[in-house]
């Protein structure tokens, strides 16, 4: 492909490395602050699991040297490589973070760790973060939606690598005419992902974020050092490795004028999003019902849906990162009750008898015609059928917390307050959601609150 100055990979990566921060809408700024309220507690939040706790503790104790990046949930700093890589682990542990249907996965937890490290790293005010973030998001959401992807790859560690390059070279200040070797070269080196980490209940899955955010990184450090990518490594590996086609075309179209970041949605419940349609199918059809519906009640539930919902159609997710795929378990530890938040999709909801039987009577299966109108709509129908013979019938056709679906912005309050406060106390979670949602008054992101979170 020719280098001309209509050449889109150039575009894109120019795109993120050139536009001066006041020229972003202040809408799209508005939604990145969000953002970030949203992704610092679910990183906390992930970084207390076990594993994840341990690795963080081994990582920090062989690293060189410590450094001012928040390791987010362990009132600890780090080197930006270890802190990016930590906090973009931890942010997809729990499937609780933001996402957009139209770029194919979850863009902002591939690029904020990094940016957010790195900022740190050169005490670079929070206006800049700010607009890097919101320009790096667009990016990985463009590649994201120009793609065909293979249902077999999840997205984490994939389209983020480009965006975390593009990222950190903006905020380290790399030369404008080196950005499109950098794309490139960050695209040859995305993860070889699967779905099936999901279904097994692997959590290898989450390293898949933490990819994106340390091999951005290494991947500006190479093109500094003077190591080349291929002449357009995002068609190849979009087009022909982890995709079965790239549009450059859709990759730029109206870029600077349409916003992909305003698309996206924020989750109220813990699981891939795709299972959200189904929940949402699911509250249709409660709602229609003369009385509240116990479990108990209940016969049979069959859910026909789009294809990345279908996916999710396993009944006996072994422990509680596994049911974070399943909306077999969705829809029974919903109706079960007794549990909200993180409990009701934890290990003691899946050892439950109650929410286990149910789970093996919701059937889930593709429905082709819905599959064709996604992204568009993400259609799903679900039939309830009670023991006395009743039948209930709900839909979703726009999935909640979409654009033109709006989750009310007290239920987004409240999972801010059930995830921070426990961990920070109530007057700390305050002061850092007032600093991120002024974050472009701080002169040193390094220093944005009294404490590190």
């Amino acid at each position: 492909m020719s280098r001309a100055a209509g050449d889109p990979l150039d575009q894109l990566a120019r795109f993120v490395g050139q536009t001066p921060a006041e020229d972003i809408p202040a809408e799209v700024l508005e939604r990145t602050r969000h953002i970030l309220v949203d992704t610092l507690p679910v990183i906390a939040w992930g970084m207390r699991e076990p594993p994840l706790a341990d690795l963080a503790q081994r990582q920090m104790a062989d690293a060189a040297g410590a450094g001012p990046c928040w390791v987010i949930g362990t009132g600890r700093s780090a080197a930006s490589l270890d802190a990016a890589m930590l906090n973009g682990i931890a942010g997809a542990w729990l499937d609780f973070d933001e996402g957009n249907f139209l770029a194919n996965g979850h863009p902002g937890i591939q690029v904020i760790p990094a940016a957010l490290a790195v900022a740190q790293e050169l005490h670079l005010p929070g206006r800049e973060l700010l607009a890097t973030i919101a320009l790096a998001y667009e990016t990985v959401a463009r590649i994201g939606m120009a793609t065909t992807p293979k249902l077999i790859v999840n997205p984490h560690g994939t389209f983020g690598v480009v965006g975390s390059a593009l990222a950190v070279a903006r905020l380290r200040g790399l030369p404008a005419d080196s950005l499109r070797n950098l794309a490139s070269l960050a695209a040859s080196c995305c993860m070889a992902t699967n779905r099936h980490t999901m279904l097994n209940g692997a959590t290898v899955r989450n390293w898949y974020a933490g990819h994106s955010g340390f091999m951005g990184q290494m991947a500006v450090r190479m093109a500094q050092s003077g190591f080349t990518g291929p002449e357009d490594g995002v068609n190849t590996t979009f087009s022909l490795v982890l995709g079965d086609g790239f549009s450059h075309e859709v990759a730029v179209r109206e870029l600077g004028q349409r916003w992909l970041l305003t698309e996206g949605y924020l989750k109220l419940y813990p699981t891939a999003r795709y299972a959200h349609s189904a929940i949402d199918a699911l509250h249709d059809a409660l709602a229609r019902a003369e009385h509240p519906v116990a479990a108990t009640e209940v016969e049979r539930i069959d859910v026909r849906a789009y294809k990345l919902a279908a996916f999710l159609s396993r009944q006996d997710p072994p422990d509680w990162f596994g049911t974070r795929f399943s909306i077999p378990f969705a829809l029974a530890t919903l109706l079960v009750g007794g549990r909200d938040g993180l409990r009701a999709f934890s290990d003691e909801a899946v050892a439950d008898p109650a929410v286990a039987d149910l789970a093996r009577r919701v059937h889930v299966v593709e429905d082709e015609d819905f599959t064709r109108q996604y992204p568009q709509q993400q259609r799903v129908d679900l039939r309830l059928q009670l023991r006395d013979g009743r039948v209930l019938q709900g839909q979703c056709q726009l999935t909640s917390g979409e654009p033109g679906r709006p989750h009310a912005q007290a239920d987004l309050d409240r999972k801010y307050q059930d995830l921070a406060v426990p961990l920070w106390g109530a007057a700390r979670a305050e002061q850092l959601r007032a600093a991120l949602m002024n974050i472009e008054r701080c002169p040193d992101v390094a220093t944005l609150v009294d404490f590190i979170p």
